[in-house]
């Protein structure tokens, strides 16, 4: 037929799609709660596959309906088990839990170390659970560096409780607080002086404090300690708010009048699903908190900017390497090392090498 014209096709549009097609079957299987889709999915963020992007971009919009549980503390503190004992008295309300347990690195297979799919198996079967262990790989702040994309992804999956179990490693724990809308910080009597060596920096993270293992000899003098350290606390630390900035002992934990929220201080016995239940109790009561006051919304801004400026500086620095010069890292860290040079002076040479590298590669192009 003359003056219509046929359609022409895309090669480029059609390399597009095929390129992409495992990654849509994917989207389409995690959101229909397969899951063996859901742990493909994981495996490819967590990765940093090819298709890992374009995964997430697809799965963002269907993010949000989580309520995301940060717990935290020194390692022997029974982190796991009450993370085990929480899992089981939320599948009692039938809610469906994501559990993301962040463990150190182990340097021979660079895979998770101490594995809680073994420490969780009581929970292993349960269609409303999914488990997935993490490894560090080299982060500093109690969290993968992957974590965020993966309580993306089971956020997408519709899970209605993501509890993140971090790997225990003191001050640096802080780094939940970026991650979580309610932190719990778990610590135990038997732990030495170690309560009271706590600085205002992991303090002030905290939600809800947990005394576990209050079966044994000094839980009530842990959770004395904590009483005397929230006192502490100045009123409105951050976005964290911690009510009054008196003793602990004058107000009662929960909602504060001036729009706070005072952790309250929990004993639990976890073997025993002990005080579990009241400790969920009390999560929930937090969030509902978060709502009310429109706290909900900043701490899910302070999520956005923490995932922004970790992309940004991650692409940023790998931008960077790829432009100096062969050689010229390991040859500052000589300089360093032989006091030559300090290391910001060492800084700005190397960006003003990379810098020159750029404007050369711009002026032949």
């Amino acid at each position: 037929m003359s003056g219509v014209q046929q359609p022409k096709l895309c090669l480029s549009c059609l390399a597009w799609v095929c390129y992409n097609q495992p990654v849509m079957q994917l989207a389409t299987q995690l959101l229909a709660a397969n899951r063996r889709g859901l742990a493909r999915a994981i495996s490819q963020v967590e990765d940093d596959g090819p298709d890992a992007r374009s995964l997430l971009a697809d799965l963002y919009p269907r993010t949000g309906g989580a309520h995301i549980i940060g717990i935290t503390g020194a390692p022997g503190t029974g982190k796991s088990t009450l993370v085990n004992a929480l899992a089981r008295v939320y599948r009692a309300q039938d809610k469906t839990i994501g559990i993301v347990a962040v463990d150190p690195t182990s340097p021979f297979s660079g895979g998770a170390l101490l594995g809680d799919r073994v420490r969780m198996r009581d929970l292993a079967g349960d269609p409303g659970v999914f488990i997935r262990s993490m490894a560090t790989r080299g982060s500093l702040g109690g969290l993968a560096r992957a974590t965020a994309d993966v309580i993306l992804v089971l956020d997408a999956a519709g899970f209605d409780r993501i509890l993140v179990e971090t790997v225990g490693v003191g001050q640096a724990e802080v780094e939940i607080a970026s991650a979580a809308h309610t932190t719990v910080v778990v610590e135990a009597p038997d732990m030495g002086d170690d309560v009271q060596a706590l600085k205002a920096g992991v303090l002030e993270i905290a939600d809800l404090f947990v005394v576990n293992k209050a079966d044994r000899e000094g839980a009530d003098r842990a959770a004395l300690a904590l009483k005397m350290m929230q006192g502490l606390i100045p009123a409105a630390a951050g976005h964290h708010h911690h009510g009054h900035g008196g003793p602990a002992g004058h107000a009662e934990p929960g909602p504060q009048e001036d729009g706070g929220w005072l952790p309250p201080i929990l004993k639990t016995i976890a073997t025993a699903g002990e005080g579990v239940v009241e400790l969920r109790d009390w999560i929930e009561s937090h969030r509902r908190h978060l709502v009310a006051t429109g706290q909900l919304q900043k701490r899910q801004a302070t999520r956005a900017a923490a995932a922004l400026d970790h992309i940004l500086r991650e692409r940023l620095l790998a931008d960077l390497m790829t432009r100096l010069p062969a050689g010229q890292l390991p040859a500052a860290v000589d300089a360093i090392v032989r006091r030559e040079i300090d290391p910001y002076a060492a800084v700005e040479r190397l960006l003003a090498q990379a810098s020159c590298r750029r404007d050369e590669t711009a002026g032949r192009s």
